[in-house]
């Protein structure tokens, strides 16, 4: 297979990554013959190819992959499809409608050039009028400092390196984190007869099914997935919350960790430290889990609240008492002496790591500035971030409406793009542009800021 040479390369709009992102907003491009590629640095689903474990599956049920112009049709809507069933499934939604995808190419750099964009890549440069980032939110492992700290001998993987229990050694291990990716390696762990350590923290968790339906059903009906982010006090607090634990393993069932104790599971507190050989961890092993349990049953509630107003016949389900509380040290250990632990899973998130976007769209943390995709750069957009615009943004339920209002937006600055009042506001560059230094011959270190920090 030839490799792509982009060198020179310009489209009204180029996509950055091949995910269901970046197909969904080709998919709306490719319908409204706005020309444009879709830059995949690897293969099309790479991420659920190759940073999701064996028995991995989807939390959501499958009714809700609705891609734009491809919805599931397969014959079990209120199942969970496994790792390669979901590559399967972005493959096909690719091959539906023959998107410009151009895989094997990482974009290196992305820059405003003379009233375009210039986008480098490992296969040359190419150009376009408008350009969408949707790259995703999981792109750098996030290992604490912490783990330089661990003794030597000790297998250590990210939650993305995970792949099965006979990938480790034997001897107990220790996981850390109790988002989706942490409780879900524990059970799996647990299931093989590994003895596991959990080191929680405050994710939320949410119930499998209530009152004779899925909990995402229930949800979904209430419009929970499709309520804007604006409608909340604190947008920024709302984006960074972490996602409910439960599960779709076998047909879908709650993630119970104090069930997993009962069962000869280890749980902690936050891990604080690691010292001599030793870990060390918070003493909040009971907040966390009555709190997590406090946010299902909040949940629940809001369920028992809409099946009344809506006069709904559902069948009762009366709250269950915890099945195990925390106790004495022995049950809630403040340490725990690392000589027996062969491994330990770092299940602490990821981070964006957008060095290459040299643009001015970035708040203090990193996170692109924007309302619902749009920044404050004409013409730049990014789509497929966690709550850009509703709880189901960047999902496969809600990524089609975030695509086609970019969609829209991108339209509208295509059609206003010869309104002949560009002088107004100057260059959308700069105010020398570099077409103009270079006709003069000045040299474009005589028009840079000079660093004043480092």
């Amino acid at each position: 297979m030839a490799e792509p040479d982009l060198d020179g390369m310009h489209r009204s709009v180029v996509v950055i990554g091949g995910g269901q992102a970046g197909l969904s907003m080709s998919w709306f491009l490719a319908r409204a013959g706005v020309d444009h590629v879709v830059l995949e640095r690897d293969r099309v689903g790479v991420e659920w190819r190759t940073r999701r474990w064996d028995s991995f599956c989807l939390v959501t049920p499958n009714w809700q992959c609705a891609l734009p112009g491809y919805p599931y049709t397969g014959d079990d809507p209120d199942g969970f499809m496994v790792r390669d069933e979901i590559v399967a499934y972005l493959e096909g939604f690719a091959r539906s409608f023959d998107a410009p995808v151009v895989e094997g190419v990482e974009a290196t750099a992305l820059r405003a050039r003379d009233g375009a964009f210039e986008i480098g890549t490992d296969h040359g440069t190419l150009t376009a009028d408008q350009v969408v980032v949707a790259t995703g939110p999981y792109q750098v492992p996030r290992v604490p400092r912490i783990a330089e700290r661990m003794p030597e001998g000790v297998t250590q993987l990210h939650s993305s390196q995970y792949r099965n229990p006979e990938q480790l050694h034997e001897g107990e291990v220790l996981v850390v984190g109790t988002g989706q990716s942490g409780c879900q390696i524990a059970e799996d762990l647990h299931l093989a007869g590994r003895r596991v350590h959990l080191a929680t923290g405050t994710a939320p968790r949410v119930a499998r099914f209530y009152r004779g339906r899925d909990c995402v059903a229930w949800l979904a009906d209430m419009g929970t997935y499709t309520k804007g982010v604006d409608a909340f006090a604190d947008v920024e607090a709302v984006r960074h919350k972490t996602n409910h634990y439960v599960t779709g393993r076998d047909g879908g069932r709650d993630i119970d960790l104090r069930r997993f104790a009962l069962e000869g599971m280890v749980l902690h507190g936050r891990l604080l430290g690691i010292a001599n050989g030793r870990a060390r961890f918070a003493g909040d092993l009971r907040s966390n889990l009555d709190g997590a349990d406090a946010v299902a049953d909040g949940i629940k509630d809001s369920i028992d609240a809409w099946i009344a107003a809506q006069g709904i016949t559902a069948p009762v389900e009366p709250r269950r008492a915890p099945v195990w509380e925390p106790g004495p040290e022995a049950e809630d250990p403040a340490e725990l002496d690392l000589s027996a632990v062969s491994a330990v899973v770092w299940s602490t998130g990821f981070g964006r790591d957008n060095r290459w976007i040299e643009l001015p769209v970035f708040d203090g943390r990193g996170y692109p500035t924007h309302d619902r995709g749009v920044t404050s750069l004409p013409g730049l957009y990014f789509l497929g971030l966690p709550w850009q615009y509703t709880w189901g943004s960047g999902r496969f339920s809600g990524v089609a409406a975030d695509a086609e209002h970019l969609l829209g937006r991108i339209r509208a600055a295509r059609q206003g793009a010869d309104d002949g009042l560009s002088w107004l506001a100057g260059t959308p560059t700069s105010t020398f542009p570099e077409a103009a230094r270079r006709d003069m011959g000045l040299a474009d270190e005589d028009w840079e800021t000079p660093r004043t920090v480092a």
